[in-house]
C-alpha cells in the first residue's frame, strides 16, 4: 500500500507554511520599520497559526485511529497513544498561544519539533510512514519561521 502523499496534499501542506514564513519576513524586515503594535499583531498571528498547526497535527492523529477503532470497544495501545498525544498536541498549542509571542513562539516551535519526533514512531505503526518526508521538512521550516519571529520581537 503506498503512503506517500498525493498531489494536492503536498501543495497544501506547502501552502500552510506560507503564513508562518510569510510572517517571520514580515516581523524580520520591518521591526524597526512599522509601529511596534502592527509587528505584535503579526506575531500574534504567527502564534495561532503555529497553534493552529500543532493542534492539526494532533487531529489527524485522531483521525489515523479512526478506521478501526469503531471496532473495538477499547483502542490497542498504539491507538490510545496516539489520542494521547492528539489530546496533549492541541493543550500545548493552547499554553504556548496563550502566553506573550516572544515566549509563546518558542514553545510552538518546540512543539512542532516534538511533535514530530513523537508522530515518527506513531506514523509508522500507523502506516503511514510515506508521509515523514514531507513532515519533516514542514516542521523544519515552520518551526524554523516560530523561532526567527521569536528572535527578532
Amino acid at each position: 500500500m503506498n503512503t506517500d502523499p498525493n498531489p494536492l496534499a503536498r501543495k497544501l501542506g506547502y501552502a500552510g507554511l506560507v503564513p508562518l514564513i510569510g510572517g517571520a519576513v514580515f516581523i524580520w524586515l520591518l521591526v524597526d520599520r512599522v509601529a511596534p503594535e502592527v509587528v505584535m499583531f503579526v506575531a500574534q498571528a504567527v502564534a495561532a497559526f503555529a497553534a493552529l498547526t500543532v493542534s492539526f497535527l494532533g487531529g489527524m492523529l485522531w483521525g489515523l485511529t479512526m478506521p478501526t477503532s469503531h471496532y473495538n470497544d477499547e483502542p490497542d495501545s498504539v491507538r490510545r497513544h496516539a489520542l494521547w498525544a492528539g489530546v496533549i498536541y492541541t493543550l500545548g498549542a493552547w499554553i504556548g498561544v496563550l502566553m506573550p509571542p516572544h515566549a509563546g513562539l518558542v514553545v510552538l516551535g518546540v512543539l512542532l519539533i516534538a511533535s514530530y519526533f513523537s508522530d515518527r514512531k506513531r506514523y509508522h505503526d500507523l502506516q503511514m510512514e510515506g508521509w515523514l518526508t514531507m513532515r519533516f521538512r514542514l516542521t523544519l521550516a515552520a518551526s524554523m519561521s516560530c523561532f526567527l519571529s521569536a528572535a527578532q520581537i
